[in-house]
């Protein structure tokens, strides 16, 4: 067990590096200046040709790309993600502030997705054939299908503008108010939940169909068990392991689709900085945040394997 999380721990290192250079390349091949875009939304429209070239220097653009990169890679082996062109802040502040709140609300919608997505599942296995069956199948697909921007905007106009039974933007900690940081949330959470709900539904469904038509659940029968226990005791361990395995990877779904949901709801998360640093070509936000979504699903990824090998005897990790 720990030679091979050694050894994934260092495949999540190159997998982060590799992440790290796409990225870095990526924005420098962007057409546009971030200097000029700075200097062409202040004061400093009428700057010198020296006053330029001196912003360059100050933020490193003014080396080849190599040595650009390394030294940003330094910084981050430091604790130094580098300083934001227009904000004029450290990107390690602008990520200490904007990162609590992705978090909370991923990991809502992770909570949410999972319980309700996999009770859907069974219920539908188990009920195969039935209305129920029918409903959750039905939803399921409609959940995979819709894009969630479109959800968002739908919602918005409903719940916000039309009924105005909830607030349309912004995020409130839950720790200054609890109810009003309720009401943010929910419309967000929706939405982010959704495709993820859908998923696991889906994905319960057929690994619970499959499972429980194994020769120890018609054992498990034979005996007179009561079905909820053979469902909870017997068949639904076996039917989570590709479950489980597809929930890590909706982790990049859910921290990916926080980039739009951010920034329909005007939530000051990650993903609206990271909006608002391409928008503005900013280089030191836009890897810094791709470095810590990039570590998020690296851990996810590793957790989970753990996980299916906790679940599943047969996983031997040599």
């Amino acid at each position: 067990m720990t030679g091979y999380i050694i050894r994934r721990l260092i495949q999540a290192v190159i997998v982060i590096l590799i992440v790290s250079i796409i990225v870095f390349l990526i924005m420098r091949l962007l057409p546009g200046d971030p200097i000029l875009i700075y200097m062409s939304q202040s004061r400093m429209q009428g700057s010198s040709t020296e006053q330029l070239q001196k912003l360059r220097h100050e933020y490193g653009l003014d080396k080849p790309l190599i040595a650009q990169y390394l030294d940003w890679l330094g910084g981050i082996l430091h604790g130094d993600m580098g300083r934001s062109i227009f904000q004029l802040e450290p990107v390690r502040n602008l990520i200490a502030t904007a990162f609590p709140i992705t978090v909370y609300l991923g990991f809502l919608s992770f909570l949410i997705s999972f319980f309700l997505g996999i009770s859907a599942g069974i219920i539908s296995a188990v009920r195969r054939g039935t209305w129920l069956d029918t409903v959750v199948t039905v939803l399921a697909n409609l959940g995979i299908t819709a894009p969630i921007f479109w959800v968002g905007i739908m919602l918005i106009y409903l719940f916000g503008l039309s009924l105005k039974w909830l607030p349309i933007q912004g995020y409130t900690s839950p720790f200054d108010n609890f109810w009003l940081s309720t009401k943010q949330l929910m419309m967000p959470v929706f939405c982010l939940s959704l495709f993820p709900i859908a998923s696991a539904a889906r994905q319960t469904r057929s690994s619970m169909l499959e499972v429980i038509h194994q020769d120890y659940i018609r054992t498990a029968w034979s005996k007179g068990l009561r079905e909820r226990a053979v469902i909870f005791r017997h068949a639904l361990k076996n039917s989570l392991i590709p479950v489980i395995t597809w929930k890590g990877a909706t982790v990049r779904n859910i921290f990916g689709g926080s980039v739009i949901i951010e920034t329909v709801f005007n939530i000051p998360g990650m993903g609206r900085l990271a909006v608002n640093g391409l928008m503005e070509q900013d280089y030191a936000i836009i890897q810094g945040v791709t470095l810590i979504m990039a570590i998020i699903v690296t851990i996810a990824n590793l957790l989970v394997d753990l996980i299916n090998g906790w679940l599943d005897p047969r996983v031997h990790y040599e």
